[in-house]
């Protein structure tokens, strides 16, 4: 039996479909895969502010997964991008992700006891000037 694929698009993130030909979810059987989402509000407007921007993705992966019919309980995978800027890291630092604490602690409101698998990725860029991170997920309901 071929499973369905079921495009899952929020309210408020019809553009992302209809102008950058993207699913922000798809639903295929009993797993969702949540697109990576960034600190962007439902205007495309880059949230000014780390924490801000860190909520604000969070919210927008907590839309996909609500519209999908799961919650951050039934996330098995995620996977995080940060921007990195290797000019402001001292040279005898160990590259690291910058905010890692903070987006941790913002992370932890969001996954409460059933934590997923997680990867970071240090990226240099992300699509829009001034994004700082980018969430991606794979639930399952």
């Amino acid at each position: 039996m071929v499973a369905t694929r079921e495009v899952i698009i929020p309210t408020g993130m019809e553009l992302l479909y209809e102008k950058y030909h993207y699913c922000p979810g798809i639903r295929i059987g009993n797993t969702v895969y949540v697109s990576g989402q960034v600190g962007r509000d439902e205007n495309l407007q880059v949230v000014e502010g780390i924490e801000e921007q860190f909520i604000q993705a969070f919210e927008n992966v907590n839309k996909v997964l609500l519209t999908a019919g799961v919650t951050f309980d039934n996330v098995v995978e995620l996977v995080t991008y940060h921007v990195t800027n290797p000019a402001s890291i001292p040279a005898s630092e160990p590259l690291m992700i910058p905010h890692l604490s903070l987006f941790m602690e913002v992370k932890d409101r969001y996954f409460i006891e059933k934590y997923p698998t997680w990867t970071k990725v240090g990226v240099t860029a992300l699509s829009d000037p001034g994004l700082i991170v980018e969430i991606k997920c794979t639930a399952l309901r």
